[in-house]
């Protein structure tokens, strides 16, 4: 047990920020891609030196397990959801974090990084079977080839294939005529001016008609339950927020998938907003006060 505090800091030192990036991407949590990422250092460890230096490409076989420990974890973390109390919602990320910084990749991939780790993508990969995302996310967001996957997944190059395919189709479906980052900022700041304002028609000119407001609180942090739906309703809703929590400073932040709001009371995080816009019109609105999920905006 003494071993595993030298385990971790020699461990930073080495692909840690990489491995973080995989993890997260896969579990939607910093805190469950930290455990990712320090189980897959404890085996590296746990090897002899000579099986060590069998290894030709240390960040190849890193990248390999903590992708297999992830999946392992995402058959648990759906356990642990349905128990999870109202809406749960993946850990909103600061644009600055280290996390949104990942290495470079094909140019050819399909998914930017910032976007593969933007609120509205996030919340897709979660809709996903635990083996679509692992071949989505290491296939188009890293340009890891499906051979190298089908090690980690346990299936043929040609079944990993299938499974991404799956998984891009699903994700462009919810994804049409998502906005440029232009336009989506340009529609968060005329959300910020009439929900701080009070302004219920203009709020409701730019919610789609079947828009969905989730929150999240995880039982820690007052939060609807359950989604709330309709452009009337959720303007409603956010109309009424500020009243509820006098004393709140609202800022506009820069966030992975575009400009997101941090609400603050007394100088501490109490909520992320952030909004997704397609088709001209804002489609989901994603409030996370979880103070877990906040940690990185402190």
């Amino acid at each position: 047990m003494a071993e595993e505090p030298l385990i971790v800091d020699t461990a930073r030192t080495l692909e840690h920020d990489a491995l973080l990036a995989v993890g997260y991407r896969l579990l939607g949590t910093v805190t469950d891609a930290e455990d990712a990422v320090q189980e897959t250092y404890v085996r590296w460890y746990r090897m002899s030196e000579a099986e060590r230096a069998e290894v030709r490409n240390p960040a190849a076989w890193l990248t390999r397990v903590v992708s297999r420990v992830c999946l392992d974890m995402l058959g648990s973390a759906r356990a642990r959801r349905e128990r999870y109390v109202g809406e749960w919602l993946p850990e909103p990320i600061p644009g600055d974090a280290p996390i949104a910084g990942a290495p470079p990749v094909d140019p050819a991939a399909q998914v930017s990084h910032d976007d593969s780790i933007s609120m509205a993508l996030m919340v897709v990969l979660d809709s996903l079977t635990p083996a679509e995302r692992v071949a989505f996310v290491l296939h188009d967001v890293f340009a890891i080839p499906f051979a190298e996957i089908a090690e980690t997944v346990g299936r043929t190059p040609a079944a990993v294939r299938q499974l991404a395919s799956q998984a891009r189709r699903k994700v462009r479906e919810r994804q049409d005529g998502l906005a440029t980052r232009e336009r989506h900022d340009a529609v968060a700041r005329a959300f910020a001016e009439a929900t701080t304002t009070g302004d219920l028609e203009g709020l409701i000119r730019i919610l789609d008609p079947d828009v969905v407001l989730r929150s999240d609180g995880g039982g820690k942090a007052s939060a609807a339950r359950r989604p709330v739906v309709g452009a009337d309703r959720v303007a409603r809703f956010l109309v009424g927020l500020p009243h509820l929590q006098p004393g709140t400073r609202i800022a506009s932040a820069i966030a992975p998938g575009g400009l997101a709001f941090l609400a603050s009371v007394d100088g501490q995080p109490d909520s992320v907003v952030s909004i997704a816009v397609a088709h001209e019109r804002i489609t989901d609105v994603f409030i996370v006060r979880n103070p877990d999920k906040l940690t990185l905006w402190r």
